[in-house]
């Protein structure tokens, strides 16, 4: 996607306890058998941490695109095929329903076969497998482990952050999950990557110009689902306009005045991000593997 016809944004959070939690990875990896990483279904590559593959190496790698329902089907699909094709098992799942959760233990037993086979055969039968659960903040981690668990065994809210320490759950008697804190990185390299995190509330939304995120978001659906923005606000994308003059053009068309031919900017982009986020655009995803 074109860069320059984006506003520039200055995105960076990282809070001192995500420094903590990436110790923590590195120290506890080694008594784990697997790692499972919770992403994001609507934005897969910007809701992975890039210091995770490090800091986990060669350990066996379970995906679990989560928020599969709010997500675009066919290009969850194709992200699917995109983590198998790098050797990852890979699940779809709903946590908040609990729509596919169901498919994550049969798949972990799957995906460490050779491991129980060995344990079996040293006469280990029945020891547990230890899983340890990734992911950025908000993305859906403790809702999925409470879901996996059939109890409220991890705080959850809506709000990043909410986990702080490291905790074991027993699933049953042949799984334990390792619960760690979100974490991001230490900068966002990428704009886009930081946006579509703001976007999806991954970051606290007080740490951004919302019109701005807006502006540029606007301009990543007329790229990506011009037939949604058609759809709710009853407007077509002009490709000519900048994303602060389609917000314009949906004020206008929503009767957003403030005052005789001026129109309310920042409410359109309040309104743009909520309708979002309560699922009035449809079933988006924002971001495309590269196949």
């Amino acid at each position: 996607m074109d860069g320059s016809i984006y506003e520039k944004m200055n995105i960076q959070w990282f809070p001192g306890h995500m420094t903590k939690a990436q110790r923590m990875i590195g120290e506890n990896i080694g008594m784990v058998d697997a790692v499972c990483e919770i992403l994001d279904a609507r934005i897969p590559n910007a809701s992975r941490n890039p210091d995770i593959d490090s800091l986990v190496g060669d350990k066996p790698r379970l995906i679990i695109l989560n928020r599969c329902d709010l997500a675009d089907e066919t290009v969850t699909k194709r992200w699917k095929k995109s983590f198998e094709a790098k050797g990852m098992s890979v699940i779809e799942c709903d946590a908040k329903s609990g729509k596919g959760v169901n498919a994550f233990v049969p798949a972990v037993k799957k995906l460490l076969a050779d491991k129980i086979a060995a344990n079996e055969a040293k006469g280990l039968v029945g020891k547990p497998l230890r899983i340890m659960i990734l992911g950025i903040p908000n993305v859906g981690k403790s809702t999925f482990i409470n879901k996996v668990a059939g109890r409220k065994a991890a705080a959850a809210g809506d709000k990043p952050g909410v986990t702080r320490g490291k905790q074991w759950i027993s699933i049953d008697r042949s799984l334990d999950l390792l619960d760690t804190p979100g974490i991001l990185w230490p900068k966002f390299d990428n704009q886009q990557v930081g946006e579509l995190l703001a976007v999806t509330n991954a970051i606290k939304s007080d740490v951004i110009d919302k019109e701005t995120l807006a502006a540029n978001f606007m301009i990543r659906l007329r790229e990506m689902y011009p037939q949604s923005l058609e759809a709710r606000y009853k407007f077509t994308p002009d490709r000519e306009l900048n994303g602060f003059e389609l917000l314009e053009q949906c004020a206008k068309k929503r009767g957003f005045l403030i005052s005789k031919g001026e129109y309310d900017i920042e409410r359109m982009a309040n309104t743009l991000l909520g309708e979002y986020h309560e699922g009035k655009l449809g079933r988006l995803t924002l971001e495309l593997p590269d196949e």
